[in-house]
């Protein structure tokens, strides 16, 4: 990853190459912003590639909208997509789909294609599958105009996500959030350690998708996030903490089964890169948590 110091001396050629495929298939926003050096922070270098599309003559902004690749699309499927591409739609699931849903999808496209002329742009990393989903159908509904600011918007968190991903110093853009907890046993009146957590994504109704096992440190907390360095995308979530095996190790003489086994706590995610610490306080026989930070 090179620092923005070493971008900023660096040939224009050396720049575009590294920084090329920030927006999907236009190097030209690149050069565009090459010619604006040095920059100071990653978010003034970003602002400038920003700029530079803003300016773009018509042909060239609507190019960068259709030369997007459909969500779950035919090309995607083939792998016939810009390998960020490939990452991205992965990270939400895309290329697992199952034929109904790539039927779904495969529908959805082409009445957003026939709407609006380009295809449907959405910064997945930051969406659960449910969540696009609503996003897709809502979006459908929107007018010329609007869609069309929408997804030069949405181009835009797409281009700061992957800039982050290549460049690095200071100033860096908002482009990551975290999920973390903290578990206290209030019997006690300390932190409990030892106690295995996972973290589930609910991506239907009735299914799950495991993201993150974890087990908590002297200080009740895990040693890293259960979600960070990313955006945490938009969908409800699940943490289940084996809180039962904690008061068997910890109180013994507990009747057996435990009347607190295995708490679950459900919850939602709005904002991507906000912070979002969930802890448990609990005792053999009661729980409660809170939004903490």
């Amino acid at each position: 990853m090179p620092s923005l110091d070493e971008l900023n001396r660096a040939s224009r050629g050396d720049f575009v190459a590294a920084l090329g495929a920030v927006f999907e298939h236009a190097p030209w926003v690149a050069e565009a912003a090459a010619a604006q050096r040095p920059f100071a922070t990653v978010e003034g270098l970003l602002a400038a590639m920003r700029g530079a599309v803003e300016a773009a003559p018509e042909a060239e902004r609507r190019a960068l909208l259709t030369n997007h690749p459909e969500l779950a699309g035919r090309a995607a499927r083939a792998g016939a997509i810009a390998p960020d591409s490939i990452a991205e739609q992965a990270s939400a699931g895309l290329d697992r789909l199952s034929e109904a849903e790539y039927a779904r999808f495969a529908a959805l496209n082409a009445a957003y294609t026939d709407r609006f002329g380009f295809p449907f742009i959405l910064c997945v990393r930051r969406h659960g599958r449910a969540s696009l989903l609503r996003a897709f159908a809502a979006r459908l509904a929107s007018n010329p105009e609007t869609e069309r600011a929408t997804a030069q918007d949405e181009v835009f968190r797409i281009a700061a996500i992957r800039l982050c991903a290549l460049v690095e110093g200071a100033g860096m853009p908002r482009t990551t959030g975290r999920i973390s907890t903290h578990v206290l046993d209030t019997t006690a009146g300390r932190p409990a350690p030892g106690v295995r957590v996972e973290l589930h994504e609910w991506v239907s109704d009735t299914e799950t998708v495991l993201i993150a096992r974890a087990e908590t440190n002297a200080d009740g907390r895990t040693d890293a996030p259960l979600i960070g360095g990313r955006p945490v995308p938009i969908a409800p979530y699940e943490l289940r903490f084996r809180i039962g095996d904690h008061f068997r190790a910890t109180h013994p003489g507990l009747p057996e089964p435990p009347f607190l086994d295995i708490v679950s706590l459900r919850f939602g995610v709005a904002d991507p890169e906000g912070h979002y610490h969930v802890p448990l306080v609990a005792s053999p026989w009661s729980y409660q948590t809170y939004r903490g930070s």
